[in-house]
């Protein structure tokens, strides 16, 4: 299928083109750090930013988080989340 946008440049308003399952963990940082991030089913995430900073989010499902976490930990985090690039 042809991608007729394929020679733009993508900026951080853009959509994504690219989504995958986060797995929390404690001990290790996302495999890559998304755009955004998308809870598909509602419950808490424990996000840590580029400064070591953890803060908690209280999210309903289909709630898009625009931020760019390094890290959602295991502990605290009970929501379903995705990636999206």
């Amino acid at each position: 299928m042809p991608d007729h946008f394929a020679s733009h440049a993508k900026g951080l308003e853009a959509p994504a083109d690219r989504h995958y399952a986060i797995v929390p963990s404690d001990g290790a940082d996302l495999p890559r750090v998304p755009r955004s991030v998308y809870c598909a089913a509602a419950g808490t995430a424990v996000l840590r930013d580029h400064q070591g900073t953890d803060l908690s989010y209280t999210l309903v499902a289909g709630q898009i988080l625009p931020v760019r976490p390094v890290r959602v930990l295991a502990t605290g985090t009970t929501a379903t989340l995705y990636g999206w690039e």
